[in-house]
């Protein structure tokens, strides 16, 4: 694990700053082939209008959004949590759009996003923590060795960016 990784939590008056590095590590994760709900090619401006919606967002307290960097001057990664959930589901949050630029991996952002995740469902009074990732991908084993339950998986869910059909596997964690 690299000891320069800091993980910090994005507070409204911030977010927007932050709309064109969060757009960089979208455009390059969606490049690389993941499937995080894009198509390649991935036009900046979409990537641009996707943050800007995350932004109103956590202006609102509907999300919380977190980053991480492997040097001070740049965004190498981040990750969601949903916490506008419906009035029967309070104590839930959505894990969303962990993304690490392919330049940052393998050196233990996505690890330590995971975990301050976690820490500001709980410190959100979120009890239950759902998310959904491509079968058989990194992420999946990232999420297993962190103690998610594995909930299923749905066949033909979703399409990678160059337009083959993947599964996706649910899975849940309490926190």
């Amino acid at each position: 694990m690299n000891d320069g990784l800091m993980i910090r939590r994005v507070d409204a008056a911030e977010v927007d700053s932050l709309v064109e590095p969060l757009a960089d590590v979208l455009l390059d994760c969606v490049e690389g082939g993941a499937s995080v709900s894009f198509m390649w090619p991935l036009p900046r401006e979409r990537a641009l209008a996707f943050w800007r919606g995350v932004a109103e967002g956590v202006k609102c307290g509907e999300r919380l959004l977190l980053v991480g960097q492997t040097r001070p001057e740049r965004i190498d990664g981040t990750v969601q949590l949903v916490l506008a959930q419906p009035d029967n589901q309070p104590h839930r949050a959505d894990l969303a759009k962990m993304l690490v630029h392919r330049r940052a991996r393998r050196q233990g952002l996505a690890k330590a996003m995971l975990a301050a995740a976690e820490a500001a469902a709980r410190e959100a009074g979120k009890r239950v923590l759902v998310l959904d990732t491509v079968t058989g991908g990194d992420a999946e084993r990232l999420y297993e060795r962190g103690g998610w339950q594995r909930v299923g998986v749905i066949p033909d869910y979703a399409l990678m960016p160059d337009g083959r059909l993947c599964a996706t596997t649910y899975f849940h964690k309490a926190v």
